[in-house]
Protein backbone atom coordinates (compact mmCIF):
# COMPACT_ATOMS: atom_id res chain seq x y z
CA UNK A 1 0.00 0.00 0.00
CA UNK A 2 0.95 3.58 -0.78
CA UNK A 3 0.51 6.42 1.53
CA UNK A 4 -3.01 6.96 0.16
CA UNK A 5 -3.77 4.54 2.65
CA UNK A 6 -7.39 3.45 1.32
CA UNK A 7 -8.71 -0.16 2.12
CA UNK A 8 -11.20 0.45 -0.27
CA UNK A 9 -12.51 2.36 -3.47
CA UNK A 10 -16.02 2.51 -5.12
CA UNK A 11 -16.19 3.33 -8.99
CA UNK A 12 -20.00 3.45 -9.62
CA UNK A 13 -19.31 3.41 -13.33
CA UNK A 14 -17.17 1.91 -15.54
CA UNK A 15 -16.41 3.18 -18.89
CA UNK A 16 -13.21 4.29 -19.87
CA UNK A 17 -12.69 6.39 -16.91
CA UNK A 18 -13.57 3.93 -14.31
CA UNK A 19 -12.29 1.21 -15.94
CA UNK A 20 -9.04 3.09 -16.42
CA UNK A 21 -9.38 4.44 -12.92
CA UNK A 22 -9.68 0.56 -11.70
CA UNK A 23 -6.26 -0.44 -13.94
CA UNK A 24 -4.00 1.98 -12.37
CA UNK A 25 -5.47 1.49 -8.79
CA UNK A 26 -4.37 -2.26 -9.63
CA UNK A 27 -1.45 -1.46 -11.13
CA UNK A 28 -0.33 0.98 -8.24
CA UNK A 29 -1.23 -1.02 -5.53
CA UNK A 30 -3.48 2.49 -4.48
CA UNK A 31 -6.26 0.31 -2.55
CA UNK A 32 -6.66 -2.73 -0.56
CA UNK A 33 -10.07 -3.61 -2.10
CA UNK A 34 -11.83 -2.24 -5.29
CA UNK A 35 -15.58 -2.05 -5.51
CA UNK A 36 -17.41 -1.84 -9.09
CA UNK A 37 -20.99 -0.60 -9.93
CA UNK A 38 -23.09 -0.54 -12.64
CA UNK A 39 -26.56 -0.73 -14.02
CA UNK A 40 -25.71 -2.49 -16.82
CA UNK A 41 -25.69 -6.63 -15.93
CA UNK A 42 -23.88 -6.50 -19.42
CA UNK A 43 -21.48 -4.16 -18.67
CA UNK A 44 -20.87 -5.57 -14.68
CA UNK A 45 -20.37 -8.75 -16.20
CA UNK A 46 -17.64 -7.96 -18.58
CA UNK A 47 -15.85 -5.71 -16.12
CA UNK A 48 -15.67 -8.85 -13.70
CA UNK A 49 -13.97 -10.59 -16.91
CA UNK A 50 -11.55 -8.24 -17.12
CA UNK A 51 -10.87 -8.89 -13.51
CA UNK A 52 -11.00 -4.79 -13.16
CA UNK A 53 -12.22 -5.17 -9.02
CA UNK A 54 -12.48 -7.28 -6.28
CA UNK A 55 -16.39 -6.97 -5.79
CA UNK A 56 -19.25 -6.15 -8.59
CA UNK A 57 -22.36 -4.64 -7.60
CA UNK A 58 -25.83 -4.07 -9.29
CA UNK A 59 -26.51 -1.75 -6.60
CA UNK A 60 -24.18 1.44 -6.19
CA UNK A 61 -25.25 1.26 -2.32
CA UNK A 62 -23.93 -1.86 -1.77
CA UNK A 63 -20.25 -0.76 -3.40
CA UNK A 64 -20.03 2.59 -1.51
CA UNK A 65 -20.41 0.82 1.88
CA UNK A 66 -17.56 1.23 4.05
CA UNK A 67 -15.72 2.73 0.82
CA UNK A 68 -13.09 5.08 1.89
CA UNK A 69 -13.22 7.23 -1.50
CA UNK A 70 -16.24 6.72 -3.70
CA UNK A 71 -15.42 7.69 -7.49
CA UNK A 72 -18.97 8.92 -9.34
CA UNK A 73 -18.18 7.83 -12.65
CA UNK A 74 -21.50 8.34 -15.03
CA UNK A 75 -23.07 10.30 -17.22
CA UNK A 76 -23.75 13.77 -16.28
CA UNK A 77 -27.40 13.74 -16.42
CA UNK A 78 -27.43 10.57 -13.60
CA UNK A 79 -25.05 12.23 -11.05
CA UNK A 80 -27.56 13.71 -8.98
CA UNK A 81 -29.82 10.33 -9.03
CA UNK A 82 -26.61 8.31 -7.71
CA UNK A 83 -25.62 11.06 -5.19
CA UNK A 84 -29.22 10.85 -3.89
CA UNK A 85 -28.99 6.57 -4.10
CA UNK A 86 -25.71 6.79 -2.26
CA UNK A 87 -26.73 9.07 0.22
CA UNK A 88 -27.45 6.84 2.91
CA UNK A 89 -24.88 4.10 2.56
CA UNK A 90 -21.83 6.63 2.45
CA UNK A 91 -19.55 6.09 6.15
CA UNK A 92 -18.57 8.92 7.62
CA UNK A 93 -15.74 10.13 6.67
CA UNK A 94 -15.67 8.72 3.10
CA UNK A 95 -15.19 10.89 0.54
CA UNK A 96 -17.17 11.12 -2.84
CA UNK A 97 -15.20 12.46 -5.87
CA UNK A 98 -16.59 12.25 -9.64
CA UNK A 99 -14.54 12.53 -13.32
CA UNK A 100 -17.17 15.06 -15.15
CA UNK A 101 -15.99 17.67 -17.74
CA UNK A 102 -18.58 19.89 -16.24
CA UNK A 103 -17.95 20.91 -12.58
CA UNK A 104 -20.21 23.95 -11.70
CA UNK A 105 -23.61 21.43 -12.09
CA UNK A 106 -22.34 18.61 -10.54
CA UNK A 107 -21.67 20.58 -7.21
CA UNK A 108 -24.89 22.17 -7.72
CA UNK A 109 -26.60 18.92 -8.33
CA UNK A 110 -24.53 16.67 -6.07
CA UNK A 111 -23.61 19.12 -3.18
CA UNK A 112 -27.01 19.05 -1.62
CA UNK A 113 -26.75 14.84 -1.31
CA UNK A 114 -23.78 14.69 0.19
CA UNK A 115 -24.96 14.04 4.02
CA UNK A 116 -22.47 15.70 6.81
CA UNK A 117 -19.31 13.98 7.56
CA UNK A 118 -18.81 13.05 4.07
CA UNK A 119 -16.04 14.71 2.06
CA UNK A 120 -16.86 16.28 -1.63
CA UNK A 121 -14.05 16.61 -3.59
CA UNK A 122 -14.74 17.16 -7.30
CA UNK A 123 -12.20 16.60 -9.88
CA UNK A 124 -12.11 15.82 -13.90
CA UNK A 125 -9.26 14.09 -15.44
CA UNK A 126 -7.73 15.86 -18.58
CA UNK A 127 -7.51 12.37 -20.46
CA UNK A 128 -9.61 9.87 -22.53
CA UNK A 129 -9.41 8.62 -25.94
CA UNK A 130 -12.75 8.49 -28.70
CA UNK A 131 -12.86 4.85 -27.70
CA UNK A 132 -15.53 3.96 -24.52
CA UNK A 133 -16.81 0.91 -22.15
CA UNK A 134 -14.79 -1.14 -19.59
CA UNK A 135 -12.41 -2.56 -22.21
CA UNK A 136 -11.49 0.98 -23.11
CA UNK A 137 -9.61 1.99 -20.42
CA UNK A 138 -5.99 1.32 -19.74
CA UNK A 139 -3.48 1.88 -16.37
CA UNK A 140 -1.41 4.78 -17.86
CA UNK A 141 -4.59 6.65 -19.62
CA UNK A 142 -3.83 9.24 -16.67
CA UNK A 143 -0.10 9.64 -17.05
CA UNK A 144 1.39 12.85 -17.75
CA UNK A 145 -2.30 14.26 -17.62
CA UNK A 146 -3.77 17.22 -16.28
CA UNK A 147 -6.40 16.71 -13.28
CA UNK A 148 -8.42 19.26 -12.33
CA UNK A 149 -10.05 19.16 -8.64
CA UNK A 150 -12.76 21.79 -7.79
CA UNK A 151 -13.78 21.50 -4.34
CA UNK A 152 -16.52 23.68 -2.61
CA UNK A 153 -15.51 26.24 -0.53
CA UNK A 154 -15.11 24.71 3.02
CA UNK A 155 -13.75 21.78 2.01
CA UNK A 156 -11.55 19.32 4.12
CA UNK A 157 -8.14 20.13 3.32
CA UNK A 158 -6.91 16.73 4.13
CA UNK A 159 -9.73 15.31 1.90
CA UNK A 160 -8.32 17.30 -1.48
CA UNK A 161 -4.87 16.76 -0.72
CA UNK A 162 -5.91 12.76 -0.62
CA UNK A 163 -7.85 12.82 -3.90
CA UNK A 164 -4.50 14.86 -5.55
CA UNK A 165 -2.04 12.02 -4.23
CA UNK A 166 -4.64 9.49 -5.57
CA UNK A 167 -4.12 11.22 -9.05
CA UNK A 168 -0.86 11.56 -8.39
CA UNK A 169 -0.42 8.40 -8.20
CA UNK A 170 -1.98 7.44 -11.28
CA UNK A 171 0.41 9.55 -12.75
CA UNK A 172 -1.67 12.88 -13.02
CA UNK A 173 -0.80 16.39 -12.41
CA UNK A 174 -2.98 18.09 -10.58
CA UNK A 175 -4.74 21.69 -10.44
CA UNK A 176 -6.94 23.11 -7.98
CA UNK A 177 -9.48 25.42 -9.49
CA UNK A 178 -13.12 27.71 -8.93
CA UNK A 179 -15.53 25.62 -10.37
CA UNK A 180 -16.98 28.30 -12.95
CA UNK A 181 -13.51 29.21 -13.89
CA UNK A 182 -12.86 25.56 -14.82
CA UNK A 183 -16.26 25.44 -16.68
CA UNK A 184 -15.04 28.55 -19.02
CA UNK A 185 -11.81 26.92 -19.47
CA UNK A 186 -12.95 23.74 -20.82
CA UNK A 187 -15.61 25.31 -22.83
CA UNK A 188 -12.56 26.24 -24.97
CA UNK A 189 -10.35 23.88 -24.79
CA UNK A 190 -12.50 20.61 -25.15
CA UNK A 191 -15.85 21.63 -25.56
CA UNK A 192 -16.22 23.78 -28.29
CA UNK A 193 -13.60 21.31 -30.46
CA UNK A 194 -16.07 18.84 -29.98
CA UNK A 195 -19.11 20.51 -31.17
CA UNK A 196 -17.25 22.18 -34.17
CA UNK A 197 -16.63 18.18 -35.00
CA UNK A 198 -19.51 16.88 -34.64
CA UNK A 199 -20.73 19.81 -37.02
CA UNK A 200 -17.85 19.17 -39.65
CA UNK A 201 -18.77 15.14 -39.62
CA UNK A 202 -22.23 15.76 -39.57
CA UNK A 203 -22.03 18.09 -42.53
CA UNK A 204 -20.53 15.12 -44.16
CA UNK A 205 -22.92 12.95 -43.55
CA UNK A 206 -25.33 14.97 -45.37
CA UNK A 207 -23.14 15.22 -48.67
CA UNK A 208 -24.44 13.15 -51.46
CA UNK A 209 -23.89 10.10 -51.70
CA UNK A 210 -21.31 9.85 -54.11
CA UNK A 211 -19.29 12.89 -52.72
CA UNK A 212 -19.61 11.70 -49.34
CA UNK A 213 -18.16 8.62 -50.18
CA UNK A 214 -14.95 10.65 -51.67
CA UNK A 215 -14.55 12.54 -48.63
CA UNK A 216 -14.23 9.15 -47.01
CA UNK A 217 -12.10 7.69 -48.71
CA UNK A 218 -9.80 10.84 -49.72
CA UNK A 219 -9.69 11.80 -45.63
CA UNK A 220 -6.87 13.76 -44.67
CA UNK A 221 -5.14 14.30 -41.59
CA UNK A 222 -7.18 17.00 -40.77
CA UNK A 223 -11.17 15.53 -41.56
CA UNK A 224 -9.49 12.17 -39.84
CA UNK A 225 -8.97 14.13 -36.51
CA UNK A 226 -12.38 15.74 -36.44
CA UNK A 227 -13.64 11.80 -37.20
CA UNK A 228 -11.96 10.77 -34.46
CA UNK A 229 -13.31 13.64 -31.75
CA UNK A 230 -16.77 13.24 -33.46
CA UNK A 231 -16.97 9.47 -32.24
CA UNK A 232 -16.70 10.26 -28.80
CA UNK A 233 -19.48 9.42 -26.32
CA UNK A 234 -22.37 11.07 -27.58
CA UNK A 235 -24.60 10.61 -24.63
CA UNK A 236 -22.03 12.01 -22.40
CA UNK A 237 -21.28 14.95 -24.36
CA UNK A 238 -25.33 15.73 -24.85
CA UNK A 239 -25.09 16.18 -20.97
CA UNK A 240 -21.89 18.14 -21.30
CA UNK A 241 -23.55 21.17 -23.80
CA UNK A 242 -26.57 20.93 -21.92
CA UNK A 243 -24.85 21.33 -18.72
CA UNK A 244 -22.11 24.16 -19.61
CA UNK A 245 -24.73 25.32 -22.01
CA UNK A 246 -23.81 29.04 -20.82
CA UNK A 247 -19.96 28.95 -21.31
CA UNK A 248 -20.18 26.76 -24.49
CA UNK A 249 -22.73 29.64 -25.55
CA UNK A 250 -20.13 32.30 -25.11
CA UNK A 251 -17.53 31.11 -26.44
CA UNK A 252 -19.52 29.34 -29.77
CA UNK A 253 -20.54 33.44 -29.67
CA UNK A 254 -16.74 34.67 -29.83
CA UNK A 255 -15.67 32.13 -32.35
CA UNK A 256 -18.61 32.68 -34.47
CA UNK A 257 -17.28 36.40 -34.57
CA UNK A 258 -13.84 35.15 -35.17
CA UNK A 259 -14.37 32.64 -38.04
CA UNK A 260 -16.84 35.79 -39.73
CA UNK A 261 -13.57 37.14 -39.95
CA UNK A 262 -11.50 34.52 -41.69
CA UNK A 263 -14.76 34.51 -44.17
CA UNK A 264 -14.55 38.44 -45.06
CA UNK A 265 -10.46 38.36 -45.28
CA UNK A 266 -10.81 35.25 -47.84
CA UNK A 267 -13.64 37.11 -49.72
CA UNK A 268 -11.87 40.18 -50.03
CA UNK A 269 -8.06 38.14 -50.74
CA UNK A 270 -6.78 39.98 -47.30
CA UNK A 271 -3.46 37.09 -47.34
CA UNK A 272 -1.57 39.32 -45.02
CA UNK A 273 -4.45 38.74 -42.70
CA UNK A 274 -4.88 35.29 -43.22
CA UNK A 275 -1.31 34.86 -42.37
CA UNK A 276 -0.93 36.34 -39.32
CA UNK A 277 -3.63 34.66 -37.93
CA UNK A 278 -2.31 31.52 -38.99
CA UNK A 279 1.11 33.02 -37.52
CA UNK A 280 -0.11 33.28 -34.05
CA UNK A 281 -2.29 30.08 -34.02
CA UNK A 282 0.94 28.06 -34.77
CA UNK A 283 2.21 29.52 -31.32
CA UNK A 284 -0.06 27.76 -29.09
CA UNK A 285 0.73 23.95 -30.87
CA UNK A 286 4.15 24.90 -29.91
CA UNK A 287 2.80 25.83 -26.42
CA UNK A 288 0.75 23.29 -26.07
CA UNK A 289 4.38 20.47 -27.16
CA UNK A 290 6.11 22.04 -24.24
CA UNK A 291 3.52 21.67 -21.74
CA UNK A 292 3.89 17.69 -23.33
CA UNK A 293 -0.14 18.01 -23.75
CA UNK A 294 0.48 16.97 -27.64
Amino acid sequence: MTDTNVQRIALVGIGLIGSSIANAVRKENLAAHIAISTRSETTLARAEVLNLGDSYHAQATDAVKDADIVVISVPLSACEAVAKEISTALKPGAIVTDVSSCKASVIADMGPHIPDGVHFVPGHPIAGTEHSGPDAGFADLFKGRWCILTPPKGTDEKAVEQISELWKEMGSMVEVMEPEHHDQVLAITSHLPHLIAYSIVDTATNLQDDLKQEVIKFSASGFRDFTRIAASDPVMWRDVFMKNRDAVLDILGQFSEDLAALQRAIRRGEADKLEEVFTRTREIRRSVIDFKQD
